[in-house]
């Protein structure tokens, strides 16, 4: 459970951290992304473990709010999986069709950007 919700978490830090404070960047990058603890955190700031805790829980809330308003992060593994598909059919019926071959790796590789 933990791990998916790190998994989430960092996923929705990557689509909506432009629209977050330095601090929430700052907080949620240390403590998800680099694995900092609530302690380094807070010495790293000079502030409390609990202001850093509430920070990130607040934060968390927010990146959630996001998402639940703009469906970036939602839509984003839809198409992943649309794109799976295609890839698996493509690879199953059309093995030796080049052009079509292509087509879903820029379609992959679009995505990526």
């Amino acid at each position: 459970m933990e791990m998916e919700k790190n998994y989430r978490i960092n996923s929705l830090f990557e689509f909506y951290r432009p629209l977050l404070t330095n601090k929430q960047d700052s907080y949620i990058q240390l403590y998800y992304a680099d694995d900092y603890s609530l302690g380094e955190i807070s010495e790293e700031f000079n502030v409390s473990r609990q202001a850093v805790y509430d920070n990130i829980r607040r934060t968390e809330v927010i990146l959630e709010k996001y998402e639940e308003q703009l469906h970036l992060y939602s839509d984003f593994v839809k198409r992943n999986d649309q794109t799976d598909a295609i890839r698996n059919y493509v690879k199953d019926n059309y093995p030796n069709d080049d052009k079509l071959n292509q087509l879903v790796d820029d379609l992959e590789i679009t995505e990526e950007k």
